[in-house]
């Protein structure tokens, strides 16, 4: 029997990525509107996880010396240079300029490692908007910023830019690896991935500048120390770790079948002494990678994929929600 004509159909729009699954580039952009309230740099409020001394050494702007000149009416007497002043028997004043602009390099994982979550968002998702957060706010404060986008596969590098234009690039270079993650991409999971960003910002963040490294730490060992150490000597790093809670925690939910790359197995979470061990090895793993990062006096932000970004950002900077 002959097959029926082919029917004419007018091409119906994609369907939208589910909620949380994928990030949306309306939903990165609209969260420019929600940057605000915090702030990456020092003088933090007290309640700030940046607060204190472990984010002693985020420096900030800095101020460069210009010249020695005579005192001038209105001239911050604690700028008076004494030495000169006495040498030369009048009063002479050191000026300074403060920096215009600081370089923040964003780090984001796109990793098959991140294609994971139980609540609201993929841990990729969170990412994706922590960073868009992060650069929206950097371009705010007049900074320039730039980034590494990276996933099992590869790197996509974005300079420094302080420019909404910069922006868009950054978060169309997120989107891309964002939308490439799916299940069957697991069988491609690459751990020295990361590694290999690290090294990468070795060589392109060499003085003074922000890194901000946005990620699950999926594959970090003792060369990721290493790297993190060289990189910490002459930059500030801000660890935001994302993770899930089912991460944290296994549920009472009986038997369930866990699968990766190498194969699945069924196991017992109704087992209590097997939910105790999980949940002790997770927080084992997480206090080591924390001590090695407050030694480097690195600053560590957790961020869950439970709740919004934007909220935990304020919450955790010391900030309330801004008013319309």
């Amino acid at each position: 029997m002959p097959e029926p004509p082919p029917t004419l159909r007018t091409a119906s729009p994609p369907a939208p990525a589910t909620a949380g699954v994928y990030a949306e580039l309306s939903a990165l952009v609209a969260l420019q509107y929600q940057a605000r309230g915090f702030s990456l740099l020092p003088r933090q409020p007290v309640h700030s996880l940046l607060a204190g001394r472990h984010a002693s050494r985020l420096r900030g702007r800095g101020l460069n010396f210009e010249e020695i000149r005579r005192y001038l009416p209105g001239d911050d007497i604690r700028q008076i240079d004494w030495k000169v002043t006495i040498r030369t028997r009048k009063t002479h004043s050191r000026v300074y300029t403060e920096e215009r602009e600081r370089s923040v390099f964003l780090l984001v994982d796109q990793r098959s490692s991140m294609f994971f979550g139980s609540v609201q968002n993929m841990k990729s998702v969170t990412a994706a908007e922590a960073a868009a957060i992060a650069a929206w706010r950097v371009v705010a404060q007049k900074d320039r910023v730039g980034a590494l986008v990276f996933d099992d596969h590869g790197i996509e590098e974005i300079r420094p830019h302080r420019s909404r234009s910069g922006v868009m690039r950054i978060l169309n270079a997120v989107l891309e690896k964002n939308h490439a993650l799916n299940v069957a991409a697991n069988a491609g999971m690459n751990p020295g991935m990361f590694n290999e960003v690290l090294r990468r910002c070795v060589n392109l963040a060499r003085h003074d500048c922000l890194i901000c490294i946005i990620s699950d730490a999926s594959g970090s060992d003792e060369e990721s120390r290493r790297l993190l150490t060289r990189i910490s000597q002459h930059n500030d790093v801000l660890f935001v770790f994302v993770h899930d809670p089912l991460e944290c925690e296994l549920p009472d939910a009986g038997p369930l079948i866990f699968a990766d790359k190498s194969g699945q197995m069924e196991v017992n979470t109704s087992n209590k002494s097997l939910r105790r061990r999980y949940q002790e090895t997770f927080a084992e793993h997480r206090a080591a990678g924390r001590k090695f990062l407050l030694h480097r006096e690195t600053p560590v932000l957790p961020l869950t994929t439970a709740e919004g970004v934007a909220a935990q950002l304020r919450h955790q900077l010391g900030q309330r929600q801004p008013k319309p």
